[in-house]
């Protein structure tokens, strides 16, 4: 049913409908809303059988999940920030461990300087720890990703991080269809978990692994990672025909003017320039190459960004000589995060990719902004790595 509903609200209605046996958390900022309604509705009821979990650190949010997870739970959690960081050392043995738990990232800036206000920062920095990342670019995708990162990660026997915005998304209302509980029991299917520990037939899992065995042991975690790109791509579609919309995905092409995405179709030939974006601020450069009319730009998102979709944004890519990144995280002394993979994913076929960094910790990212950047881009006037709406006066009195 649609109704107005915040962004948090919503994942909280969604995850509560793929049934999960166990949810755990630690609030913090801008999580809270989501494991505040899960809690409520733990104590009405509305959760069914599922035991619902306080603990006393993100830390511990996270082994509860790996112990509720070995043990054959369908198991949920949400974090942020600093949260995620504290939760590190657990997040890499979730993954090594093979258990495909969820996790809700309220994308939040990390510190110091401490800062409560969105960028990218925090999950990108665990972008190498096994775990798969699924971005929104919007509310009803929020919610919708849930559902697919649930049928995925039990699939492939991979967690799996949906990555949205802090208070952009999380915090704003929108129009947002909950998917029905029907819906849901008829797409996901029953829990049946690859590996269990059971007392009545006691094994160990997550055992030491010496030198002799350590490569073939990543090797194989990696060569399952890339099989999940097609995995979740297949879940995505099955999704589209199940329930008539678009989420998930791998690359996401949108037409210019019209809005329209279609993972179907060819991308639009327009120019020789494309705009590469992820999370809320595609919303924004929607808008942004609509007021532009004709501007020889077009815009294309990341939806998976681990496994990262090399070959799909290459094929998006299609014969544009320039691409511009929008990054909201920067790797310090290299540049943004985002970047690396689309260059790395890029190299070869002679384009120019810039690197626009934007956003960081909560700063607005206008209409204005982004016209500029479309822009000279277009004109070809951009750095390879542009520091878009940077103080220079902020600067001056930072090195007094």
């Amino acid at each position: 049913m649609r109704e107005v509903l915040e962004g948090s609200q919503a994942v909280a209605r969604t995850v509560a409908r793929c049934r999960p046996d166990v949810v755990c958390a630690y609030p913090i900022s801008p999580q809270t809303h989501i494991v505040e309604a899960l809690a409520r509705a733990a104590r009405t009821g509305d959760l069914g059988s599922c035991e619902y979990i306080n603990v006393e650190s993100e830390f511990a949010a996270m082994s509860v999940s790996i112990g509720s997870s070995a043990a054959g739970a369908r198991t949920y959690t949400a974090t942020a920030s600093q949260g995620l960081l504290y939760m590190t050392e657990a997040v890499y043995n979730a993954a090594g461990l093979g258990l495909p738990i969820v996790m809700t990232i309220a994308n939040r800036a990390i510190g110091a300087p401490i800062n409560i206000w969105n960028d990218q920062s925090d999950s990108l920095a665990l972008r190498d720890s096994g775990w798969l990342q699924l971005f929104a670019a919007d509310n009803q995708e929020a919610a919708d990703l849930h559902v697919i990162a649930f049928a995925a990660a039990e699939e492939l026997g991979i967690p799996v991080m949906v990555c949205m915005d802090g208070f952009i998304l999380t915090h704003a209302s929108d129009v947002v269809d909950v998917v029905e509980q029907a819906q849901v029991d008829a797409f996901l299917p029953p829990y049946r978990p690859q590996q269990v520990l059971d007392v009545d037939h006691p094994s160990t899992i997550g055992t030491m692994a010496g030198p002799e065995t350590f490569t073939e042991t990543r090797y194989l975690q990696h060569r399952r990672f890339l099989d999940a790109a097609s995995v979740v791509d297949a879940w995505s579609q099955r999704f589209r025909e199940t329930f008539g919309r678009e989420s998930g995905g791998l690359v996401h092409s949108y037409a210019p003017h019209t809005l329209d995405r279609d993972r179907g179709a060819p991308p639009p030939q327009v120019g020789d320039t494309v705009v590469v974006a992820m999370g809320s601020v595609i919303g924004t450069l929607q808008d942004t190459l609509t007021t532009m009319g004709d501007v020889p730009a077009r815009l294309l998102g990341i939806g998976t960004y681990r496994p990262f979709p090399a070959q799909a944004l290459r094929e998006a890519v299609g014969e544009a000589r320039r691409v511009v990144v929008i990054d909201r995280a920067l790797e310090l002394g290299v540049g943004g995060v985002l970047t690396g993979d689309v260059r790395h994913a890029l190299d070869g076929t002679g384009v120019t990719v810039h690197s626009v960094v934007t956003g960081l910790g909560g700063r607005p990212i206008t209409q204005e902004v982004l016209t500029d950047v479309v822009r000279r881009g277009v004109a070809g006037q951009l750095a390879d790595l542009d520091f878009c709406d940077l103080r220079t006066d902020a600067l001056e009195g930072m090195n007094a």
